[in-house]
């Protein structure tokens, strides 16, 4: 017995023909007659009789015809349920993020649910190699993970829903004679001391890139992999780095300039494992954290890299 064979029952008791059953559920004479076949044979009692060449139910067939108003009643009702904890969806739902972008998209994940709100948001850093993303979705509901173009893409066992595209500028002193340029070419930034990721991530792959154009070594005299140090390093004096250009703010006496001639920008995704974004409240955090990201692109969108002169001062090309 189930739904569908009561729904059948119910439209004969209601309609009174086979025929008109079939046209009302749209489906075939026979369809309703199989189903009314399945429904029957467990239960001892006849549900249907034969009068001449109408089928009409008898009296346990409207009782149970009965019943199945109260099934599709019920149904009705849980359909409803279901779209409201849609509209109003509740629960926690955890969310990871390289260092960076926790920066950039923590704090409004945080405004947006506060710990009043039906909704619990648990977050936590965890900057990897890019190869290590995708298994964290097997630890949290959504991942914010970062890769650059010339790298491998995410593994089809995730679901990468795209929040933002990032370039990567590079970062010198303010005092430095490059920072009067608008643009920085291959060729100037090799012949500089760099201050770089560790191997594995993929910012070393620019540097490398870096070399191949200009055919000379590049020297890395420091490797950090958090931003933020980078650039006072870069303050310091201790060498160039390439920094995010808006989820990472250069400090003051730091200027950002685009890199001419090699592409240097990251995409930064939420991966998650599919199952996991079929929860109303998994879906509602992505959707938060893709409008974040097009406020930070949206910021910037037609301005110049942090740290441009202000008018009055002249930059080289």
């Amino acid at each position: 017995m189930d739904v569908r064979q009561l729904q059948v029952l119910r439209e004969l008791g209601e309609l009174g023909s086979v025929r008109a059953v079939a046209d009302a559920l749209r489906i075939t004479p026979s369809a309703v007659s199989q189903q009314l076949r399945l429904l029957q044979a467990p239960v001892r009692v006849p549900l249907t009789r034969r009068e001449g060449r109408i089928l009409r139910l008898t009296e346990a067939g409207e009782a149970l015809a009965a019943a199945a108003v109260d099934v599709e009643t019920a149904l009705a009702r849980a359909r409803q349920l279901a779209e409201e904890l849609q509209q109003a969806p509740q629960g926690t739902v955890s969310v990871s993020a390289f260092n960076s972008a926790a920066t950039a998209f923590f704090p409004a994940l945080a405004r947006g649910f506060p710990a009043s709100a039906a909704i619990r948001v648990v977050l936590t850093d965890e900057d990897v190699e890019q190869r290590a993303f995708a298994p964290l979705t097997a630890s949290y509901d959504i991942v914010v993970a970062h890769r650059f173009e010339h790298t491998a893409a995410w593994p089809g066992t995730v679901t990468a829903v795209p929040l933002l595209t990032e370039p990567l500028d590079v970062a010198l002193p303010a005092g430095h004679p490059l920072a009067r340029r608008r643009t920085i070419t291959a060729r100037a930034a090799a012949s500089e001391p760099w201050i770089t990721t560790h191997a594995g991530f993929p910012v070393g792959a620019i540097i490398d890139t870096l070399a191949t154009v200009t055919g000379r070594p590049v020297t890395v005299a420091h490797r950090v992999n958090e931003f933020t140090v980078a650039a006072e390093l870069v303050r310091a004096g201790a060498g160039l780095a390439l920094i995010p250009r808006w989820t990472t703010p250069a400090p003051a006496g730091v200027v950002l300039r685009p890199l001419a001639d090699v592409r240097s920008s990251r995409r930064i995704d939420a991966l998650a494992r599919p199952e996991n974004l079929t929860r109303a409240a998994a879906g509602a955090v992505l959707a938060a954290l893709r409008q974040a990201g097009q406020r930070l692109a949206s910021g910037q969108r037609g301005l110049s890299p942090c740290g441009v002169p202000k008018r009055g001062h002249r930059l080289l090309t």
